[in-house]
């Protein structure tokens, strides 16, 4: 299916990303005030993330910690700046909803890797790296086959497996599939962590 790998894919990103942002609005605007009044400013977090290549870009999404630190001045740990809200927000991705808007500028795809952060880009084998040659998404082959409860090494396997397999049909699956998985709340962060652990690489082969 080169056709979808060439225009489809983006052709199917902007069109959902579009309905989405028209549908969920009322949604967003409901999390905003929520943020705004239990966390304060900003609403929004602001990151940078690989993309397409491994080239950075700004990602967004609904804020859900606090910026609380230490007597010397450094942030808690995340497990500590987590708040009830923003347990609630990740449970249910709605933290992730901004990243519609990601979609919309091309920076990411409705179905892809998702972005992870960009200490990861030199710890990754060249087989992991893989994951980058398509846009990262906000639902993936790897969200749908445990999310976070997943070892790195499992989740990259099934990233690269999603980049050799690209297709319209794939895409659907997905998207159908994943709001199951998230009103199951299943694999939602690892025992210990607010989400997952930081990667800190595999053996090179």
């Amino acid at each position: 299916m080169s056709w979808y790998r060439s225009w489809g894919k983006r052709f199917l990103d902007l069109i959902g990303a579009g309905i989405g942002l028209l549908l969920l609005a009322p949604l967003m605007l409901l999390v905003t005030i929520l943020v705004r009044m239990f966390l304060g400013p900003p609403v929004l977090f602001r990151q940078q993330r690989p993309g397409l290549h491994g080239k950075p870009f700004t990602l967004y999404k609904f804020r859900t910690m606090t910026d609380a630190r230490d007597a010397q001045g450094n942030l808690l740990p995340d497990e500590q700046r987590l708040t009830r809200l923003g347990r609630f927000l990740r449970s249910t991705s709605l933290d992730e909803l901004p990243e519609l808007w990601n979609v919309l500028k091309g920076d990411m795809s409705l179905v892809g890797p998702r972005p992870l952060l960009m200490e990861y880009l030199p710890l990754y084998t060249p087989e992991q790296f893989r994951r980058h040659e398509v846009r990262p998404g906000i639902t993936g082959w790897a969200q749908i086959h445990g999310r976070n409860a997943l070892s790195w090494e499992e989740r990259f396997a099934l990233d690269v497996w999603y980049v050799d397999h690209v297709s319209l049909w794939l895409d659907l699956k997905i998207l159908l599939l994943t709001p199951w998985k998230v009103i199951a709340r299943e694999g939602i962060s690892q025992p210990g962590h607010a989400t997952v652990e930081f990667f800190k690489g595999s053996e090179k082969s």
